[in-house]
């Protein structure tokens, strides 16, 4: 039996995991301009648009509190995707559209797996990055690993998570133009 609707919980977890991507991809544009050697602080603006103030137990420098903040993030849509995945192979979603061609078809179904890869690969790669970094990973402020501090690794693994992420938007684009053109040749 087919459903004709994707499940609320399927629903939010579509939107809240693809805002926090791209939100996540903004993020890691930002912090990797934020200079090295800026001042110690206990409170920040995020992003210094004068919305919302974060405050810190210890002071750290702004690039310090982002780099952070992108990781705890990373840990956090990774715990998602998972649940995400759980939930898509626990309830059947819609079937496709009767109408669309069988390579269509297949061609939707890599695209919509290589997206989920990719939803896993970026912050497994983020994650082994900060293993192999001197500061190891946190999540908010918790210690979670101890950094092994292996330069050449990290160095590896940071070049394979932006390959990785700049490909997610690469993929999501391409996708969501796709999906885009085949609803405007059925109208």
């Amino acid at each position: 039996m087919s459903t004709q609707r994707y499940t609320k919980t399927a629903i939010i977890l579509h939107w809240l995991i693809g805002a926090l991507i791209v939100f996540m991809f903004l993020l890691g544009w930002y912090m990797t301009e934020l200079p090295k050697d800026a001042d110690k602080v206990m409170s920040f603006d995020l992003f210094d648009l004068g919305i919302a103030q974060w405050n810190v137990a210890q002071e750290m420098s702004p690039r310090t509190f982002y780099f952070n903040l992108h990781k705890s993030l990373g840990v956090t849509i990774l715990a998602l995707v998972l649940f995400r995945i759980y939930w898509r192979l626990s309830h059947r979603p819609p079937a496709l559209l009767s109408s669309l061609k069988a390579w269509e078809r297949k061609l939707a179904a890599g695209g919509h797996h290589s997206l989920y890869l990719l939803m896993v690969l970026i912050p497994v790669a983020g994650i082994i990055m900060s293993l192999y970094s001197k500061y190891g990973l946190q999540w908010f402020g918790i210690k979670l690993l101890e950094g092994l501090d292996n330069k050449d690794l990290r160095e590896t693994f940071a070049e394979v998570h932006e390959l990785l992420g700049t490909g997610h938007c690469d993929a999501g684009g391409i996708s969501g133009a796709c999906i885009r053109g085949i609803e405007t040749s059925l109208d």
